[in-house]
């Protein structure tokens, strides 16, 4: 496979994460009105990030990466968690400090990434990025599958929230670090 045509699957991939997130939020906002609503935008989100394993799984497989890719691969992940956690606050299933906490890294991380690349550096997903993606994803399916069963003061899906929002913050460092380093050595 030549190197633009695996470029154009992969970044397809990536924008049909992008695409898909619409009819999320648009079902969960529905949610409480609509029978099966709810499971509708669990499938729905579950195929949204299983795109992002997809694509990961055959740029390493077709050693394909580009500088434009990682940055819709970064984006896509960053509006479908964003997107869906701002519907699941509007219906009352995610709390609005972990949604500030986790939309607030992101949008933070990604202008790092942008001022890095105005100076000539990519800075590529760490594996910390990776795990956070996993553990929001966990939350989030929870939170839209909600179990009406509270442990102790909370629902399973609020201390999934909490524990991805932690993770969230932690995962940030190695960029703070990252691109900290980078924007000092392009100001001198």
């Amino acid at each position: 496979m030549t190197h633009r045509r695996a470029a154009l699957y992969l970044n397809g991939i990536s924008l049909a994460r992008v695409v898909l997130t619409i009819p999320v939020m648009a079902l969960i906002l529905v949610g409480p009105k609509v029978e099966y609503a709810y499971v509708a935008a669990a499938v729905l989100f579950t195929i949204a990030a299983a795109t992002d394993f997809l694509d990961g799984y055959l740029a390493r497989r077709w050693r394909r990466t580009t500088d434009l890719g990682v940055f819709l691969d970064t984006t896509a992940d960053k509006l479908l968690v964003g997107g869906v956690l701002i519907a699941l606050v509007a219906v009352g299933r995610a709390s609005p400090w972990a949604a500030l906490v986790i939309v607030g890294r992101e949008i933070a991380v990604l202008g790092l990434k942008a001022a890095a690349a105005s100076g000539g550096t990519v800075v590529y997903p760490s594996i910390w990025g990776k795990l956070k993606f996993n553990v929001q994803f966990v939350a989030i399916l929870l939170a839209i599958l909600r179990y009406n069963q509270k442990i102790g003061i909370m629902y399973l899906d609020e201390w999934a929230m909490t524990v991805a929002a932690v993770v969230t913050v932690l995962s940030a460092t190695s960029y703070v670090t990252h691109a900290s380093a980078v924007l000092r050595g392009v100001r001198q």
